[in-house]
C-alpha cells in the first residue's frame, strides 16, 4: 500500500539531493522498523541544525545545511516548536505538507503542522 501525506493523498517525493528519508528513496516514507517516526518533510535552518546538535543529532555531519531539504522525527520537529515558544520561529524548520507522512499526526496535529507549512492547502 502507498504511504499517505497528512490529507490522506499519496505521498509527494521530498528530496533526492540530499536523498532523505529512513529508506533514503527521497519519500518521507514511515516503514514498521522506523521507531522514530521519521515523517515530517521539513526545510532546515541553520538555527534547527545548532539545535538538534546540541540535543545530540548533529545533521551538519552529514552534510545538511540551512535550506536542504530533510525528513525529520516528529518529535525532534516538536520539540524545536516548543522550545521557539512562537518567539524564535527560525528553530522551527518549515513543513511541506504534501511530502510529510500521515504518521506525523500520531504526534503532532494538523494544526501546528499547517502553522509552519510551505503548502497549506496541498
Amino acid at each position: 500500500m502507498a504511504s499517505l501525506n497528512v490529507f490522506k493523498k499519496p505521498l509527494a517525493l521530498h528530496s533526492t539531493k540530499p536523498m532523505t528519508g529512513y529508506t533514503r528513496n527521497g519519500y518521507c516514507e514511515v516503514p514498521p522498523e522506523d521507531g522514530g517516526n521519521h515523517s515530517v518533510a521539513a526545510i532546515v535552518t541553520d538555527e534547527f541544525l545548532e539545535f538538534s546538535a546540541a540535543r545530540g543529532n548533529d545533521l551538519r555531519n552529514i552534510g545538511l545545511t540551512g535550506g536542504c531539504k530533510w525528513c525529520l522525527c516528529a518529535s525532534r520537529w516538536k520539540e524545536a516548536m516548543d522550545a521557539a515558544n512562537g518567539v524564535d520561529d527560525k528553530k522551527v524548520p518549515k513543513i511541506i505538507l504534501s511530502a510529510t507522512n500521515e504518521k506525523a499526526l500520531q504526534k503532532l496535529s494538523l494544526d501546528d503542522l499547517k502553522k509552519y507549512a510551505v503548502d497549506k492547502d496541498a
